[in-house]
């Protein structure tokens, strides 16, 4: 049995009848159940089969690819899908509810509910099941995401050699995408974070034409996508001569980042680690230029669950991907955030990022 046909066999945990089915249109569920990727398909799962539903510029790959599903070559997918719920015996279909638009949702209630009474469903409990299984990473999804990081890693290490006063952020933030699909990146993990003075006070700066300066902060948040799985890392560097208050606020937030990560291992709750470096931080008196949660979990998408912020319940299970990037930003002055990607083990963790967070000065 394939992977994708055993992922399917445990989705099917949450099939409680043999009159129930789950139809799956969002790309990264279609490729983690049958490794077709960028289908724009439609994967139906019924308590004993499985079909995916492409059209014609992707029905030969898709025929050539997919084990764990009938490749259906589809032309009315809405009319095909239905005609399978009713060889199936189906009467219960479930919609993923985070990706279902008004119009598809109606469309289906028109033909399905209206014209031959299958009840659907749309209502989260579909995409808790989905984020169940995805939640926990397999050895081989674990490869490819370290691959990702390695990746990343390189073509930061190559770049820094182009970080200099004068240097635009976006001049960099190109640099750094082209060096990474030169290594072997498909893509990058979401728009490049490459920015440096007052703007690393924006968690989520944009990369625009500010140019280094000495005495700024520079920071990179950035990933690879590595056949279909991402990476995450930040780094804060100094350009040239920093300030005292610079260095203070470096050393918080590094302190921050490694208690929380001697906080990660099995059996602890996401609180816990958020709990961590916030209570270092808190204590240091930024408590309140450090907004956002203290990580999230990463695989198909940048961010998965499981959230690790102050209200994430969470128990933390081995196979669990996270990031811990703890952060203090002050308003028109500067910002600072260290992150690193981390995997869930019996006991412990194990690092992805090799990179050093020692204070850096360019």
């Amino acid at each position: 049995m394939s992977i994708y046909s055993e992922r399917i066999r445990k989705m099917r945990y949450y099939i409680f009848a043999p009159n129930e089915a789950m139809l799956f249109t969002k790309d990264e569920n279609i490729y983690y159940f049958t490794g077709m990727r960028h289908s724009e398909g439609s994967l139906l799962i019924t308590a004993e089969n499985a079909y995916l539903f492409v059209d014609f510029r992707y029905a030969e790959a898709a025929q050539k690819l997919v084990t764990s599903a009938k490749v259906v070559n589809s032309t009315e997918r809405d009319e095909d899908i239905c005609k399978a719920c009713i060889e199936n015996g189906v009467t219960l279909l479930s919609l993923e509810a985070r990706n279902t638009n008004v119009l598809q949702y109606n469309r289906l209630v028109n033909l399905l509910t209206k014209r031959i009474s299958i009840k659907i469903e749309c209502d989260g409990g579909f995409d808790m099941a989905i984020s169940n299984n995805r939640m926990i990473k397999t050895p081989d999804e674990i490869e490819k995401m370290q691959t990702a990081q390695n990746i990343t890693e390189k073509a930061l290490t190559e770049v820094l050699n182009d970080l200099k006063p004068g240097v635009t952020e976006r001049a960099i933030a190109v640099r750094l995408e082209y060096l990474m699909k030169l290594y072997g990146a498909e893509d990058v993990s979401f728009d490049l974070i490459t920015i440096t003075g007052e703007n690393t006070s924006l968690p989520h700066g944009v990369p625009g034409d500010r140019v280094v300066k000495d005495g700024d902060f520079f920071t990179f948040d950035i990933g690879a996508v590595y056949e279909g799985y991402h990476s995450d890392m930040t780094r804060t560097f100094g350009i040239g001569h920093i300030s005292e208050k610079q260095k203070e606020v470096y050393n918080i937030v590094l302190k921050a980042q490694m208690a929380a990560l001697e906080t990660i291992r099995d059996a602890v709750f996401a609180n816990q680690v958020d709990a961590a470096a916030r209570d270092i931080i808190k204590a240091a008196g930024y408590g309140e230029y450090f907004g956002h949660a203290t990580g999230h979990g990463v695989g198909l998408e940048i961010h998965e669950a499981p959230t690790v912020s102050p209200k994430g319940t969470r128990l933390l299970s081995p196979g669990m991907v996270i990031t811990d990037e703890p952060g203090i930003y002050i308003p028109g002055e500067f910002g600072v955030r260290i992150e690193d990607m981390v995997l869930v083990e019996h006991g412990g963790h194990r690092n992805f990022a090799s990179f050093t967070k020692d204070l850096t000065i360019i």
